[in-house]
């Protein structure tokens, strides 16, 4: 490929060849052990917090991430060098972690707050949020009710205990802890904001929307639109089920990463130093 870095070359390799895995072992284990789960879930396991990195759900997904890493990561490896590159590539990945697991977290134990007046056991909460209630790509609030009324009777909970409010709740409890995070869209976004902050002046287009937009401005502007995405559930060019907050969490690490950088450039402190 013209004009590639090792860096980015490889890390399109080890993305593309984790898809290829992904495709080939049936029954979807690849994806079970390597996408991020949330840690309640039964299924996380703590190499996820890596490997997820380079996993995609489809092949629109794998070829956008992959062409915003080549556009991109190949100019800011260029002029920071392959070990500062991937240094903010993965650092920015642990940042979109903390971002969307913390966002995760605050939605679950949000919900977990109306049902504390029920005080079920630890070990039931842990089981009802483990319930796969999954059909066709969606968690059906009738399969999980089907597979919650035997847990209570296992548990000698009441059924009349529960509420609309209640059962709600647990649902919603249900799907924080069913959420799987795959794709390296947080490492990207980490990226484009160093790209960012390295060449300002440089003017930037949306696929669908061919107007040139200076760095400064586009980069802030797409972050924005994924933070408002993140609240109002509303989605402007990305899929619903984007992880938007790793997104955000993303690009404020690599902000922050290049920030001190350039703050620190003449002093012990540089990374290479």
């Amino acid at each position: 490929m013209r004009g590639i870095t090792d860096t980015v070359k490889h890390l399109l390799i080890i993305n593309v060849l984790m898809f290829i895995g992904t495709l080939t072992i049936q029954n979807g284990i690849f994806y079970n052990w390597f996408s991020l789960h949330f840690p309640v879930n039964d299924s996380f396991k703590i190499w996820q917090i890596i490997t997820h990195m380079f996993m995609h759900g489809n092949t629109m997904h794998l070829l956008f991430n992959m062409f915003a890493l080549w556009m991109f990561g190949v100019a800011v490896e260029q002029q920071l060098g392959s070990k500062k590159f991937l240094f903010v590539y993965i650092s920015a990945g642990l940042g979109a972690v903390l971002f969307q697991l913390g966002y995760n977290y605050f939605e679950y134990y949000n919900a977990y707050q109306h049902i504390a007046d029920l005080n079920l056991s630890s070990d039931l909460v842990h089981k009802i949020a483990n319930i796969n209630a999954v059909e066709g790509g969606y968690i059906k609030g009738q399969l999980f009710q089907n597979q919650l009324m035997p847990l209570f009777a296992e548990y000698n909970v009441n059924p009349n205990v529960l509420t609309n409010q209640t059962f709600s709740a647990l649902f919603e409890m249900n799907v924080a802890a069913s959420a799987s995070m795959v794709g390296a869209s947080g490492c990207i976004m980490g990226v484009l904001a160093a790209f960012g902050m390295m060449n300002p002046e440089a003017k930037l287009m949306l696929i669908f929307l061919p107007i040139p937009i200076k760095a400064k401005y586009f980069i802030p502007g797409i972050i924005l639109l994924d933070v408002i995405s993140a609240i109002s559930g509303q989605s402007f060019f990305s899929p619903s089920n984007t992880a938007y907050m790793a997104h955000v969490g993303g690009a404020l690490t690599g902000f922050l990463i290049m920030w001190y950088w350039k703050r620190t450039q003449f002093n012990k402190n540089r990374w290479d130093r």
